[in-house]
């Protein structure tokens, strides 16, 4: 069963979060980072962009492919998993010809989902896949579901998916989602896992709480071995 490191806020989640990943790029400068977008993981990214351009040969050979992005959105839409992931990472630090992402509006989806599956078969696996945890235990895009798919495939979003901050800055709703397999994700070496809010208190217990079920995907990442779950105060209470 899983163990959370519970730490007092979220300021002190991402802080811990940041240094984990440095230390992580220490061990394997040219890993490949998989990075969700959402609230949860921003201040991580922000911190890291921080430490990239006081120390920028940290970042000199790491790569970095986008977990998921909502579908049908315009690519300059500011709700994309793009824009997010660009304006706090990936351009702060020079990244763009280091950086693998979904695109929001394939011609054709299914060839897109074969681009990044033959990607990654290519320069996997994935090192560090950083995750939040979605309110009904989606991880990326991987929805609840009596079965799930291994790898990139087109994902029809939950009502709770659809509720999600990030589309409140959206010039439109999103018509389906793009993301990584849980294959893909339970294949990294390592996953780490960030949770922060009250509004995440029940995900998380049902997180914890041992079953593995398909109904829960985020349930599977107890089936890895090298997970760290890291939460703040708010969400474990």
């Amino acid at each position: 069963m899983l163990e959370p490191l519970v730490l007092a806020d979220y300021e002190a989640l991402s802080q811990h979060a940041a240094h984990w990943l440095v230390a992580r790029l220490r061990e394997q400068p040219a890993a490949l980072l998989c990075l969700a977008a959402g609230s949860t993981p921003l201040r991580t990214y922000e911190l890291l962009a921080q430490r990239g351009a006081a120390e920028p040969t940290l970042f000199e050979r790491c790569r970095l492919l986008k977990l998921d992005e909502w579908g049908g959105l315009e690519p300059d839409d500011p709700a994309t998993c793009d824009a997010q992931l660009r304006s706090s990472l990936v351009s702060p630090l020079g990244l763009s010809d280091r950086y693998v992402a979904f695109d929001s509006q394939p011609q054709n989806l299914e060839a897109e989902c074969e681009r990044i599956a033959e990607w990654l078969k290519r320069n996997g696996p994935i090192d560090t896949c950083v995750l939040g945890l979605g309110l009904n235990g989606h991880v990326g895009f991987n929805e609840p579901a009596d079965l799930l798919r291994p790898h990139a495939h087109v994902a029809t979003l939950s009502e709770s998916s659809l509720t999600h901050a990030m589309l409140r800055r959206s010039m439109r709703r999103p018509t389906y989602g793009l993301t990584l397999g849980m294959a893909d994700l339970l294949q990294s070496q390592h996953v780490l896992l960030l949770v922060s809010g009250a509004a995440k208190r029940d995900a998380l217990k049902r997180m914890l709480s041992g079953q593995i079920t398909t109904d829960f995907p985020a349930s599977l990442l107890q089936l890895h071995r090298n997970v760290l779950l890291i939460c703040d105060a708010a969400a474990a209470e």
